[in-house]
């Protein structure tokens, strides 16, 4: 699988490539620059036809739309994990928090019902193993 995404990460690089030499080309025309340019253009059509080609050979991978929406907004994709890992250990940290917060509240509020009961606080923890 990997030397289909190789093959297709070449091709368009390859692609990628044609296009900047096209956009220099076109920025800049000169009438005796029309067969260079209609040979660029040909391997840009070349090249597509290409990547149409390879795309058989990873059509098994799924790619999140998030990441489109990256692009989409000029980001690097590949910023578009460590966000995921920058979000799952921020909201890993909010859910620890909470968790501590529960805990100290279960342990002061069987504080305060050991005061007010205690006989009925010490069967619960009896029963619960000595929380």
């Amino acid at each position: 699988m990997s030397t289909s995404l190789e093959n297709l990460e070449t091709q368009l690089e390859m692609f990628i490539e044609n296009v900047r030499q096209i956009r220099i080309i076109v920025s800049d025309f000169q009438p005796q620059g029309q067969s260079v340019l209609n040979q660029k253009i040909q391997s840009l059509v070349t090249g597509l036809q290409e990547v149409d080609k390879l795309k058989a050979q990873v059509h098994d991978i799924l790619v999140p739309t998030e990441v489109f929406d990256y692009i989409d907004q000029g980001r690097n994709p590949q910023l578009y994990t460590k966000d995921c890992i920058d979000k799952a250990l921020a909201k890993n940290e909010e859910v620890r928090g909470k968790i501590d917060s529960y805990k100290r509240f279960k342990s002061h509020l069987l504080s305060e019902l050991s005061k007010t009961f205690p006989n009925e606080i010490a069967k619960y923890k009896a029963i619960r193993g000595g929380e």
